[in-house]
């Protein structure tokens, strides 16, 4: 069996590399992509303290089903916005966002 500890370890990987990754890109399909690992870490740190604390429960699954649920319609709805964004400005940038006029 894994131990518990290497769950948070992991945990703690995919989030600072979806902060770097956010930080750092200028891409908005990366810096959803970085959301998302952040919000998988938040996911896996859900089921890793279930496990953790309460072994016989199940409600850190049901909130990791929550999240990935939640997680799933923001994407969808980040995808929208990002398409609508390219067919108007023929970029992908963040640049090109701040150029936009109400």
């Amino acid at each position: 069996m894994i131990p518990v500890e290497y769950f948070f370890i992991l945990s703690g990987l995919l989030f600072f590399i979806g902060v770097f990754g956010f930080v750092t890109r200028r891409n908005l399909v990366a810096m959803l992509i970085s959301v998302e690992l952040i919000l998988n870490s938040v996911d896996l740190n859900f089921a890793a303290f279930n496990r953790l604390l309460y072994p016989e429960g199940y409600e850190g699954m049901f909130f990791t089903i929550f999240s990935i649920g939640v997680s799933a319609a923001e994407s969808a709805v980040a995808l929208a916005i990002i398409i609508n964004v390219y067919r108007h400005l023929h970029s992908d940038q963040v640049n090109s966002i701040e150029n936009m006029k109400l």
